[in-house]
């Protein structure tokens, strides 16, 4: 991958990664272990911002422990469950950080993969994308998500990755400018690769 010509090289003060939560509490120890496992090489201070989507099987009670014991971790409690929208948006407005990495909490996203997307950030892209590879769902789900993000890209005005979901980075601009929009029916990697 080429580096955008002109950019310079920068260097992260502060790394977010944000965090949408629901009903992942069986996880969320793993989660942040391995989280916790691959940011700390890179030598960049970074925040976890956990934000809870009503959850009802104790993952609130489970992330306000994480973030006593861990630093860290900040978390973000939604009065109910409005949605993984809702979510990825509150934790977008809380986090501080010169990139932002927004990964779903199952563990299907993989921590490990940070680095490297912090590194093409480095290199000057405001957005850094993550393509799955491979999923858990079984093959009609799995389907079901291509013919989504294939129609999706056919119909949409602005070029969608396909395969991207949320999993990326992206610069503390292309935050600003996603969190300063006055969307309420939002659709973050449309956003994203709209800004």
């Amino acid at each position: 991958m080429d580096t955008p010509a002109g950019d310079p090289v920068r260097r992260a003060a502060l790394l977010s990664v944000v965090l949408p939560v629901y009903n992942e509490r069986e996880v969320l120890a793993e989660l942040t272990d391995r989280l916790s496992a691959a940011l700390a090489p890179i030598g960049v201070p970074f925040e976890l911002v956990f934000v809870d989507d009503g959850s009802r099987d104790g993952s609130a009670e489970a992330l306000d422990d994480l973030a006593a014991e861990r630093p860290q971790a900040k978390v973000v409690h939604l009065s109910r469950n409005f949605g993984h929208q809702a979510a990825i948006q509150a934790g977008l407005t809380y986090a501080h950080g010169d990139a932002v990495v927004l990964m779903d909490s199952d563990l299907q996203d993989t921590p490990e993969a940070i680095p490297a997307l912090l590194a093409e950030w480095e290199q000057g892209w405001d957005v850094v994308y993550a393509i799955r590879t491979q999923r858990k769902e079984g093959l009609w789900k799995r389907a079901l998500f291509a013919l989504f993000y294939r129609g999706l890209r056919q119909i949409a005005d602005t070029e969608l990755p396909v395969d991207s979901g949320n999993f990326g980075l992206i610069d503390r601009r292309v935050r600003d400018a996603i969190t300063g929009m006055g969307e309420h029916d939002r659709y973050y990697p449309g956003l994203r690769a709209w800004v």
